[in-house]
């Protein structure tokens, strides 16, 4: 989900980086909240595997209590307690960036980063909508993460393609440039037949696979240590 890339309209934005969201009645905005606030193990249990010594997630969006609101740009560093990092987002990337569906943190630090799904298309979004001057540097921020990463020359733009995932990967790069232990979860939900979504992890996988070849990456990058695959089923959902 996104909120640029996913059609809010500019009145329902909301400023200093704080969004309230209706609650959810389909897709992956419907099972994010009820795996969030239901505490889901099949959304916890492979995260705190992944990540040595952890044991518990504090989940800090999206809340009920807090309108299930999500966060962007200097308000999910706050959210996450990086707000020291304020200052080198500014100038890292424009206003407006990722809106992240859920964010948290475990009980030894680590900083959870979530981009959630329930149907493949939804990982097909439209490039950057960004002005002149701020996709010129979303360019320069997405070409010096791409080369970081070692992705193929001939890739195809991440400013075009597969736009709402590389920017994902660049504030993870971000984060872990500047020393703060965050992770990019990547919540695929199972069985959302409303939606036609995936009934299996290896569908989800194969997609993945096309994404990143799409975007010149292979197997293994910097980051691949620090990007998590959960599959959650929400056929089990209370």
């Amino acid at each position: 989900m996104d909120a640029d890339e996913g059609g809010r309209s500019p009145g329902e934005r909301k400023v200093m980086g704080r969004f309230p969201q209706p609650s959810g009645t389909r897709g992956s905005l419907k099972w994010i909240q009820r795996a969030v606030n239901g505490r889901w193990p099949s959304l916890d249990e492979p995260i705190l595997a992944s990540i040595s010594g952890a044991k518990s997630i504090a989940w800090v969006s999206p809340r009920e209590h807090d309108d299930f609101a999500e966060y962007r740009d200097i308000a999910f560093l706050e959210k996450l307690g990086v707000s020291e990092l304020a200052a080198g987002l500014q100038t890292f990337w424009p206003s407006r960036g990722p809106q992240w569906d859920a964010l948290g943190r475990t009980d030894n630090g680590a900083l959870l980063l979530v981009e959630a799904k329930a149907h493949i298309a939804e990982m097909c979004s439209s490039g950057t909508g960004a002005g002149e001057v701020s996709r010129a540097r979303i360019t320069a921020r997405l070409e010096e993460v791409a080369t970081a990463l070692g992705a193929r020359p001939n890739r195809a733009a991440w400013t075009e393609f597969f736009y709402q995932l590389a920017n994902r990967i660049a504030h993870l790069h971000f984060l872990r440039r500047n020393g703060a232990p965050a992770w990019l979860v990547l919540v695929n939900f199972l069985n959302d037949r409303e939606m036609g979504g995936p009934t299996t992890s290896e569908a989800w996988r194969a997609a993945y696979d096309v994404a990143f070849h799409v975007m010149g990456l292979g197997k293994r990058h910097a980051l691949t240590p620090y990007i998590i695959e959960v599959f959650p089923v929400v056929a089990a959902a209370p």
